[in-house]
């Protein structure tokens, strides 16, 4: 019996990452792509992927979270067997630590991010 793909689920909301969608394909998984967190958050739910893949973002201005991920993080929080990788930008470190102490994060993985970092990330989850 053939084994499913497993599943993951990338959060684009940086242009820059839109690429990396055909290295996650490349590798072997099924990959739902999204660029929404609101959306997104419902798609986790309904997918429940193998692996989460995200863009992270500080923003001064947000009332009452530190992230653009933390809705998306809670939900993923229930999922254990879910791996979390965040690209994030070295200048939002201290936010995403903040961040991290409160919620899980497998790896967070600063910008720019190669593909073979990457791959050596994935490759390890499959």
């Amino acid at each position: 019996m053939k084994e499913q793909p497993k599943k993951l689920l990338a959060v684009i909301e940086f242009l820059s990452h839109a690429k990396f969608p055909a290295l996650y394909k490349m590798l072997g998984f099924e990959v739902v792509a999204e660029y929404q967190v609101r959306k997104a958050v419902a798609l986790l739910r309904k997918m429940k992927p193998d692996v989460i893949v995200a863009d992270f973002y500080f923003q001064s201005d947000f009332r009452d979270r530190l992230s653009n991920l933390e809705s998306l993080l809670a939900v993923a929080q229930t999922m254990k067997e879910t791996r979390i990788l965040v690209f994030y930008d070295p200048q939002d470190a201290p936010a995403l630590e903040k961040v991290r102490q409160r919620m899980h994060i497998d790896i967070a993985m600063p910008t720019p991010a190669t593909d073979a970092a990457i791959k050596a990330v994935l490759e390890k989850w499959l």
